[in-house]
């Protein structure tokens, strides 16, 4: 028996598509297959194997290093994998040993940028078939089916803004090299300021165009393509989508996007507010709804006269708000995503929710007998790991509707009301997660303390180094 069947790892519905996709690999007469799983930062990792191998590993696996899971965002290996346990408390991951990276066929797709290249998203298992327990695409999948144990199911649709620059110089000297290396020179595709103006939109349509095709040929739902109010900035938004779906469409936005715009000499980047000029922060906007696998009914929408969301969102609502600074961490994972929670700046600073208001962390939409009611988070960064995020809504979600949480009333000024104030740093956000015990409860002690420690780890490396504020600020004056 296969690794697949010995351990249960595939449903009907993957074995079909198995079927499926080595056909199309033999009618179009694939060269390569990539095989990536999503890490810890939402970013792809895997390999690529010519196509024969590649079919030849569907069932059996691919071997890849467990270091994959122990490094920062400057790819350090922050674990100190040669010693017992390697860092994890786990004998598997100790000596930089290998798992294992297993197909999920449904997934599969041919790249339109590369056409000879096909593309699968993996899942990672130990030797003995069990899930890494750091892997967040299984993580995610386990919140999952705890909703649906309940009879529900989780629908996402996506707002996701991001810049896209000339690229001018990609900085590849070797003396520019590094750990991070040095980041590209680039220059402005529009001034940006005249937000949704459709001057500035035929400024940036030759990339925008080169990226709607090819998303488009991904299968990806998109819905629009829009400038945003900064300089060489855009956002695109995405059809809603259930359960590990849309999870799946961002890392494979984000990764094509990022690739595609390289092949035609732009340079595009989910970071939320890089350092240029006059450049403004990005976000990424998760509006979400919980529907009902019997008769898939809307379980936020209210029923009754003169209610705008059912109990079941109230509750859903008041979870989110309640777990807003311990999530933090999750929806917005990096040192950069933070200068953006400002007030008065379409971004929220606090942990609340309004009517239509986008000032607000969640911006509830829809009302009475509306169908389309949900609840639009607007804390996220673009950067963020898809599966930490979508997973910690659900899960304070739940635990709202649990408690039979209260959210309050909707909140008219968002930036005078009263309310638990958003982290205002990374660190501020990754103290929230160790003060709140529910997440450690709910996803684990362990994912958390690991988590928690690759963190730490980006934030000790910021610390250590003199930005120019200080620089300016103390080297002449004392």
């Amino acid at each position: 028996m296969s690794f697949v069947e010995r351990h249960g790892l595939w449903s009907d519905e993957q074995k079909e598509a198995a079927k499926h996709l080595r056909r199309i690999v033999e009618e179009q007469e694939l060269e390569v297959i990539r095989l990536s799983f999503p890490d810890q930062h939402g970013i792809l990792r895997g390999k690529t194997l010519v196509a024969s191998e590649a079919l030849a590993s569907l069932e059996s696996g691919c071997t890849i290093t467990t270091t994959m899971l122990a490094k920062d965002t400057s790819h350090r290996t922050v674990f100190p994998v040669f010693t017992a346990g390697g860092g994890f408390g786990m004998r598997e991951m100790e000596g930089a040993a290998d798992v294992l990276m297993v197909a999920d066929p449904t997934t599969f797709r041919v790249l339109p940028w590369a056409p000879t290249t096909g593309w699968l998203l993996c899942d990672i298992y130990f030797t003995d078939g069990r899930p890494v327990p750091f892997a967040t695409r299984s993580l995610y999948r386990s919140v999952l089916e705890k909703l649906g144990a309940r009879g529900y199911d989780f629908v996402a649709g996506l707002e996701v803004e991001f810049h896209v620059f000339k690229l001018d110089d990609a900085r590849m000297a070797p003396e520019d090299a590094g750990q991070p290396g040095q980041p590209p020179s680039v220059s402005l595709l529009s001034h940006g300021y005249q937000y949704l103006t459709e001057q500035r939109y035929d400024q940036m349509e030759p990339v925008l165009e080169i990226l709607r095709r090819d998303i488009l040929a991904l299968g990806l739902p998109l819905r629009s393509i829009e400038v945003e109010f900064g300089p060489s900035q855009c956002e695109f938004t995405f059809r809603p989508t259930v359960g590990l779906t849309p999870a799946d469409n961002m890392v494979l936005f984000r990764s094509a996007v990022k690739q595609i715009a390289r092949r035609h000499g732009y340079h595009a980047t989910f970071m939320c507010r890089p350092k240029l000029p006059n450049v403004f922060a990005s976000g990424w906007h998760l509006h979400q709804s919980i529907v009902a696998r019997a008769g898939g009914g809307n379980a936020f929408m209210a029923k009754d006269d003169g209610e705008i969301l059912s109990t079941f969102g109230r509750h859903y609502l008041g979870g989110l708000l309640e777990h807003a600074r311990a999530s933090a961490v999750f929806t917005t994972p990096t040192i950069n995503g933070y200068k953006r929670y400002r007030s008065y700046s379409l971004a929220p600073d606090r942990a609340i929710w309004g009517r239509d208001n986008r000032g607000v962390m969640i911006r509830m939409l829809g009302g009475h007998g509306d169908p389309a009611t949900r609840l639009e988070n607007r804390i996220g960064e673009p950067a963020a790991n898809p599966y930490l995020y979508m997973a910690s809504q659900i899960l304070s979600g739940l635990d709202g509707v649990d408690r039979k949480l209260d959210p309050g009333p909707s909140a008219d000024t968002p930036y005078e009301t009263k309310a638990a104030l958003l982290p205002k740093s990374l660190r501020e956000a990754v103290f929230a997660l160790n003060d709140d015990p529910f997440f450690r409860e709910a996803l684990g002690a362990g994912f958390v303390d690991y988590y928690v420690h690759i963190k730490n780890a980006e934030i000790e490396r910021f610390q250590a180094e003199v930005s120019d504020w200080e620089h300016r600020e103390y080297f002449e004056m004392f």
